[in-house]
């Protein structure tokens, strides 16, 4: 029988202390959140281990990202009370129970009805302010945006210009960007109209077939 308390604070000290996260409310977050709850069943065990975990089968199935990567890509968006947040490709919900661990104002997206469904089921009595919605993640959210903070859980070969136009002045958007298994995690930063970017470390995460390029297509 797994310990998950005690799973949860070896992922803390192991995995995203050795990995340069050191902001202490998201360490706080990520050792409060009980991740084996938003894994499938029968992944349980291997929910704190550092690997993607699959949230089901086929070309668009999501996946819950490694907690090293995704504790570095949240804490590059500098998240906390009031942040404004889009999670896209949130898929059971993890990622935003974090984040609304730390204050945030999420809405949670993925595209498929019984994803969302089983999202929300699990957010609305760990964070019930966490609002879920389902819809095609290019298109992000603009009803509820404009946003201070972007996560994209996967990697992006084409540009998310959608969700670059619901950032707000200042707005961050955090993702790996890259083709095959190697990419690098990227922080882009809206200013007025322009975007910038800042590479942050090199990273591997699983394609969403919603930002996949075209064959010949350069990001």
């Amino acid at each position: 029988m797994v310990d998950f308390a005690q799973a949860r604070r070896t992922m803390v000290d192991s995995q995203l202390r050795t990995f340069d996260v050191n902001d202490l409310p998201l360490l706080a977050a990520m050792d409060t959140v009980s991740r084996e709850r938003f894994v499938l069943p029968g992944w349980e065990d291997l929910a704190y281990s550092d690997q993607d975990i699959p949230l089901g089968s086929g070309a668009r199935a999501r996946m819950m990202l490694s907690p090293m990567v995704l504790g570095r890509l949240i804490q590059a968006l500098e998240i906390g009370e009031g942040t404004r947040v889009l999670d896209v490709a949130c898929g059971l919900g993890y990622s935003s129970a974090v984040m609304a661990q730390l204050g945030g104002t999420v809405v949670a997206l993925d595209e498929d009805e019984a994803l969302t469904a089983a999202a929300k089921e699990r957010l609305s009595s760990l964070s019930p302010s966490v609002r879920v919605q389902t819809g095609p993640l290019a298109h992000g959210d603009a009803e509820h945006g404009p946003y201070d903070a972007i996560l994209v859980n996967g990697s992006v070969e084409t540009r998310p210009e959608s969700l670059f136009a619901q950032l707000a002045d200042r707005g961050r958007l955090a993702c790996v960007v890259g083709q095959g298994p190697i990419g690098r995690a990227t922080l882009f930063i809206r200013a007025g109209e322009a975007i910038g970017s800042r590479i942050l470390f090199d990273a591997a995460a699983p394609t969403l077939e919603a930002f996949r390029s075209e064959p010949g297509f350069v990001f």
